[in-house]
C-alpha cells in the first residue's frame, strides 16, 4: 500500500484516502461521505478514491475489521443521509444560495454548474451526480432550491446512494485482492480520479468545440438571455 509520501499526486497528504482511514477509521469514512454528499464544505473531499480504498482495506483487514456488508450498508446510509440534508438545506436557503458571495470554500460557479447539470438530466441527475466530483455535493442542494418533488428525490437518492456507496466499495474490495492492483494502488487511485472527472472534461471539450465553431449573434443573444433569466429568477426570491 502507498505511504503518505508517495501519494502526493492525488493531492495533499492529509487528503490521502489511506491516511484518512488509518487515522479516523470507519467513522471517518462515514463523516466524509456524509459531508461530501450534501454539505457545502465537502466538495473538496475525496469520494470515489476513498470508497475504493475502503473496500480494499476491508479485504485486507487493515484498519477496517468490519465485514464488507456492514461497511457498504453504513456508507450507503451516510451517502443517502448526506443528500437528504443537502436537499433540506436547499429548500430552506432557497434562491439566496445563488446570491451568496464567493469565498475560499464557496464558488458560485460550482452552484451554477450543478444547476446546469440538474436542468440537463432532471431527476436522473441525483443518481448521475454521485459519480461526478463537486457536482455530487451541490446537486441535492440545487434539487432542494428547485423544489423537486420530495418523493421522487428520495427514490433517486436511494438508488444513487446504493450504486455509489456500495458499488465503488465492492469494486475496491474485489479488485483489491488482485496482486497487480495491490502492487499499483497509487496508479489505480489516480485512474479512478481521472475517470470520475471525465464527465466534466467532456463538457469542457464540448464548450471548447462550440467556441471554435463560433456562434451566431442570435445564438449568443439566446444564451445570454437564458443566463439572465436564471439569475433574475433566483434573485427575485
Amino acid at each position: 500500500m502507498p505511504t503518505p509520501t508517495t501519494t502526493l499526486a492525488l493531492g495533499p497528504s492529509w487528503l490521502d484516502p489511506e491516511v484518512l482511514i488509518s487515522t479516523f477509521g470507519l467513522i471517518g469514512i462515514l463523516v466524509i461521505v456524509f459531508a461530501e454528499s450534501g454539505l457545502l464544505i465537502g466538495f473538496f473531499l475525496p469520494g470515489d478514491s476513498l470508497l475504493f480504498t475502503a473496500g480494499l482495506l476491508t479485504a485486507d483487514g487493515k484498519y477496517i475489521t468490519y465485514p464488507l456488508w456492514l461497511v457498504c450498508l453504513l456508507i450507503t446510509i451516510a451517502a443517502i443521509a448526506g443528500d437528504q440534508v443537502g436537499y433540506a438545506f436547499g429548500r430552506k436557503v432557497g434562491p439566496a444560495l445563488f446570491r451568496r458571495p464567493n469565498s475560499k470554500l464557496f464558488k458560485q460557479e460550482n452552484v451554477l454548474k450543478a444547476h446546469e447539470f440538474f436542468e440537463k438530466y432532471g431527476a436522473r441527475s441525483i443518481v448521475l451526480a454521485r459519480f461526478v466530483p463537486i457536482v455530487r455535493t451541490f446537486t441535492p442542494i440545487v434539487a432542494g432550491v428547485s423544489r423537486m418533488n420530495y418523493r421522487t428525490f428520495v427514490i433517486y437518492n436511494v438508488i444513487g446512494g446504493v450504486l455509489w456507496g456500495t458499488g465503488v466499495t465492492v469494486l475496491g474490495y474485489f479488485l483489491g485482492q488482485i496482486p497487480f492492483v495491490k502492487a499499483n494502488i497509487e496508479m489505480i487511485l489516480i485512474g479512478i480520479v481521472l475517470i470520475s472527472v471525465i464527465p466534466i472534461a467532456v463538457e469542457l471539450l464540448r464548450a471548447w468545440l462550440a467556441a471554435r465553431r463560433g456562434t451566431t449573434p442570435q445564438e449568443r443573444a439566446a444564451a445570454e438571455e437564458a443566463i439572465r433569466e436564471t439569475r433574475e429568477h433566483y434573485g427575485k426570491h
